[in-house]
């Protein structure tokens, strides 16, 4: 629990520094009197002041703010700010005093310094470790009626084969083995361990699509190890750990994640015995998977089991190092790939496309942090960057309070060439806010109630 907690303050922490210091340091550059800068909300647990500015760290762990002159709110939202500022105001460097451009410039440096923080962990991690590659891994199955005319001959490969060479080039990796079949020549001589004779496999001049086909075709093994495990899911509700190698599923040896994942997606509602390795004790567990609506490759309505777990991030896996260009490159991917998985997510939830149960508060970001934390430091730190872009998508959403909702005004200010009135960006502001404190209080209850789901 102590490891848990540590983990969640010391990943939160700094995303709300780095957030808050970006409008800090925009304001101070654009001339706008800065009066107070605050870790967390409410009155403060430690406090001092430099210059004309407070510097706060407040008794609620839920965010942060920069109170700016010219921008102090009232009511509801200006208590839970802490109250007025004791720095008598500047009128003339107050916010609303600055030009749209350079208001908007402060607003948006929240949003932007979060993701700067997400792009130098992705790049840091792979400048200092390498880029993650799966190893060259035996083959689990092959998915014979996905292979095109030219690779029928792949289909004779089994569980445990491994291919060590194409076209008489060493495989290091599994990456190496998709390069070689989506890019290399159009006949392949695929060398597998233990066979005197080589695979032959024929493509078609530029013909992309059997390539393609022959890489899903492929599944390669990876061992049956449990590395996180989603709150309030079967697998949490069982007691299964990160760690965890599942030996046996419904009385059947289980060999790989594959086959794991194929029992349990054919068991939906349906209570399923598992036999569980943890360090050196065998435990015999029952789970029941959730069932899950889905549509097949034909497009057919099918409903499947899930136990809200994934495998083992930290193998079978090799890095392999880069260039300081290519590790840039690869961070900003990173970045773009997570932003672009939370905007989704966020527009499921909006449109209805995902239930609302799923909203996750400041107890699930414990508990995941704890799960990392565990894991290592390097998983840890990822995990860091994809709250830090998680934190960025959620403050641009245009709710009054949140950064989206003063850029919509400064957007609305900038289309009719004069600011909306004060009184009602104050009640909108409180719309806002209790908007705010209505999605805080459904992801704390879902929290909670994920312990007795």
């Amino acid at each position: 629990m102590f490891l848990t907690l540590l983990a969640f303050l010391v990943a939160l922490g700094p995303l709300i520094f780095v957030h808050e210091l970006g409008h800090f340091l925009v304001a101070k550059l654009v001339g706008i009197q800065v009066l107070r800068f605050s870790l967390g909300f409410g009155r403060p647990l430690i406090q001092f002041q430099r210059g004309e500015t407070e510097y706060w760290i407040s008794w609620i762990p839920l965010g942060g703010y920069v109170k700016m002159a010219g921008m102090e709110e009232e009511g509801m939202v200006g208590d839970l700010e802490g109250g007025k500022a004791a720095t008598p105001i500047d009128p003339a460097r107050s916010f609303d005093q600055k030009p749209v451009g350079a208001r908007m410039a402060v607003i948006v440096a929240g949003v932007t310094m979060n993701l700067i923080f997400a792009w130098v962990v992705y790049t840091g991690l792979t400048l200092t470790l390498g880029q993650t590659r799966l190893a060259n891994q035996p083959i689990d199955w092959v998915d014979v009626a996905r292979l095109p005319e030219g690779a029928r001959a792949l289909g004779t490969l089994s569980h445990g084969d491994k291919i060590v060479r194409v076209n008489g080039d060493s495989i290091e990796t599994w990456n190496e083995l998709q390069d070689r079949l989506l890019d290399g020549r159009d006949t392949l001589r695929i060398q597998v361990a233990g066979r005197p004779e080589p695979v032959v496999v024929t493509f078609g001049h530029g013909d992309r699509a059997a390539r393609e086909a022959t890489v899903r075709a492929l599944r390669p093994l990876l061992p049956p190890t449990i590395g996180v495990v989603n709150p309030g899911q079967p697998a949490a509700k069982v007691g299964l750990q990160g760690g965890d190698v599942i030996v046996r599923a419904g009385g059947d040896t289980i060999r790989s994640w594959e086959e794991m994942v194929r029992k349990i997606r054919s068991s939906p509602n349906a209570p399923l015995a598992l036999d569980v390795l943890r360090h050196d004790s065998l435990l015999h567990l029952t789970v029941v998977p959730e069932a899950d609506k889905q549509t097949d490759s034909s497009g057919k309505a099918i409903t499947v089991g899930l136990i809200g777990a994934s495998p083992d991030p930290r193998g079978p896996i090799v890095r392999v190092p880069v260039s300081i260009p290519a590790a840039l490159a690869d961070g900003a991917e990173q970045t773009v790939f997570q932003l672009t998985g939370i905007v989704v997510s966020v527009k499921k939830l909006i449109t209805g496309q995902a239930s609302s149960r799923e909203v996750g508060g400041p107890i699930l970001i414990a508990q995941m942090s704890g799960q990392m934390i565990r894991l290592g430091f390097e998983w840890f730190l990822g995990f860091m960057a994809l709250l830090s872009v998680s934190l960025a998508v959620l403050n641009l959403l245009p709710i009054p309070v949140l950064d989206g909702g003063h850029l919509l005004f400064l957007l609305v200010e900038a289309i009719r060439r004069k600011p909306l009135s004060p009184q009602l960006r104050l009640r909108l502001t409180q719309v806002g806010m209790l908007v705010v404190l209505g999605i805080i209080a459904l992801a704390v209850s879902n929290d909670v109630l994920r312990f007795f789901r």
